[in-house]
């Protein structure tokens, strides 16, 4: 037997991991572990202080074992008992995130649901973005169905899968599932083998200056353009970035200014939010318009040395953009729309900051 405290007992996880057993107290108190289950170093430590922590008795299963192994995780012993879910020294400073309990056990399933073979070192390498297709998975299933009206919403078992496999699994993944659905017609389908690549939610943000009439526009290299053929892998972009585990697309974007170009952002317009590819990507895209002061000067090169990120900042006018849109030299399909968006509102967008009454007001940095 062993002892689980912390995140690891708590019920979401716990019950991803299939573990139950018996509630027992453990001497001491929990400190830190604000990320437990989401990073290798976000578990607790259990001091000798004065008074207990309740945990669970449970049985020892190669799932907790594939599990600790991933997570970084070593029974330590406290009264007699091994206990697991802490850390032997100091806890690191983690700040806490939204929703731990249910990112936790979403990245629980992944690590269970990868393949048998897969090395316990690659999917510690790929937590963070385990923590971004959980969080991504968590938005979706809270989403109000799109297509009221036109489109019926269909019963849980509309469609049902019989296999699932993980044919790749690098930073993204690739899953494949032998499913039938429904028909429009009724019945269902003949068995389909169907693959789509886990690349997680992502904000994209346009910045534009309602008072110069002016807009931010970033340019890097990207590899799909490469491996097309594309003379000019080098795209004119918004401003964007994968939603971590935990955040809010508002505050990834806003972190993703300050990444990409340096910039405040003052206040945002949420556009459309939409998948840019279901066929083939589950990738789902949260577009803004970000107000922001454009002066000369304000454009650099920037980007995350730890992410190999070369980013540079083209300012132009509004009008500019929009004849690139039109001359089709916009090839990044975000930016087009977002362009084009913001061109057929923009003068209602101008009167409301103007007049203070509409967009999301933040702080610099965070939501």
């Amino acid at each position: 037997m062993i002892v689980i405290v912390g995140a690891l007992a708590q019920p979401r996880l716990s019950e991803a991991l299939c573990l139950v057993g018996t509630p027992v107290r453990v001497p001491g108190t929990l400190v830190g572990g604000e990320r437990a289950g989401i990073v290798r170093d976000g578990w607790p430590m259990l001091t000798s202080d004065a008074g207990s922590v309740p945990g669970l008795a449970v049985r020892r299963t190669p799932q907790l074992d594939r599990y600790a192994a991933v997570m970084g995780l070593v029974a330590q012993g406290v009264a007699g008992m091994q206990v697991l879910g802490i850390v032997p020294g100091p806890a690191a400073d983690h700040a806490p995130v939204v929703d731990q309990d249910a990112i936790a056990a979403e990245i629980a399933l992944q690590i269970l649901q990868a393949p048998a073979e897969t090395d316990a070192a690659l999917l510690a390498w790929r937590l963070p973005m385990m923590g971004i297709w959980a969080g991504s998975r968590l938005r979706a299933r809270a989403m109000t169905p799109s297509g009221q009206g036109v489109v019926p919403l269909r019963p849980a078992d509309a469609l049902r899968t019989q296999q699932r496999s993980q044919p790749f699994l690098g930073f993204f993944g690739v899953e494949r599932q032998v499913l039938t659905h429904a028909l429009h017609q009724g019945g269902q389908t003949a068995p389909l083998t169907r693959e789509a690549f886990l690349s997680g939610d992502a904000a994209v943000m346009l910045p534009w200056d309602p008072v110069r009439d002016r807009v931010l526009v970033i340019e890097q290299f990207r590899m799909a353009p490469a491996l097309r053929g594309d003379p000019q892998p080098w795209l004119l972009e918004p401003i964007a970035g994968r939603v971590d585990a935990g955040e809010t697309p508002e505050a990834a974007i806003l972190r993703e200014a300050q990444e990409d170009a340096g910039l405040g952002v003052t206040r945002l317009f949420p556009a459309f939010h939409a998948y840019p590819s279901p066929g083939a990507l589950c990738e789902f895209l949260y577009h803004y318009v970000g107000i922001a002061d454009l002066p000369d000067g304000c454009a650099g090169i920037h980007g995350l040395d730890s992410e190999a990120e070369d980013i540079r900042g083209h300012l132009m006018d509004r009008a500019k953009l929009s004849a690139l849109v039109d001359a089709g030299q916009i090839a990044n399909g975000p930016l087009a729309t977002l362009s084009l968006w913001l061109d057929a509102r923009v003068d209602r967008l101008r009167a409301q900051v103007q007049g203070g009454r509409a967009g999301l007001p933040l702080q610099p940095g965070g939501v």
